[in-house]
């Protein structure tokens, strides 16, 4: 599978974005997808995760009620919709595809990762 992640830019705070992920290759319904970020210095973090079917999802707590994962199995794609942005979501912004059904708020459970695309959020 391959992920490509579109969508970042720079965005004052209290603003939104939608980043996308587009798959291609093996079917995009069999994977579980996942939306990572790293901010400068920092660890790679858990954002949000959808099961195949899209009828699971969880969060940090971090962007709960803030941000939205969703998915088209028909387009092959994966959304997150960030509303109320803050400066302290600055960060790359990584899609990943897991081989399970629901996800996982792990990296290391997912076998595919986009490239990454940039969010910032100034204040």
């Amino acid at each position: 599978v391959q992920l490509q992640a579109s969508g970042g830019g720079l965005v004052q705070a209290g603003g939104s974005l939608r980043l996308s992920c587009a798959a291609s290759g093996r079917s995009f319904s069999n994977y579980a997808m996942g939306w990572f970020r790293q901010a400068p210095g920092k660890e790679r973090e858990f954002v949000t995760t959808i099961s195949r079917s899209g009828g699971i999802t969880s969060y940090a707590d971090s962007v709960k009620g803030r941000f939205a994962i969703s998915r088209d199995n028909a387009k092959n794609t994966v959304y997150l919709q960030m509303n109320s942005l803050k400066p302290e979501d600055t960060a790359v912004y990584y899609c990943a595809a897991a081989a399970s059904v629901s996800g996982s708020r792990y990296p290391y459970n997912y076998n595919y990762w986009g490239q990454g695309t940039l969010v910032t959020v100034s204040s």
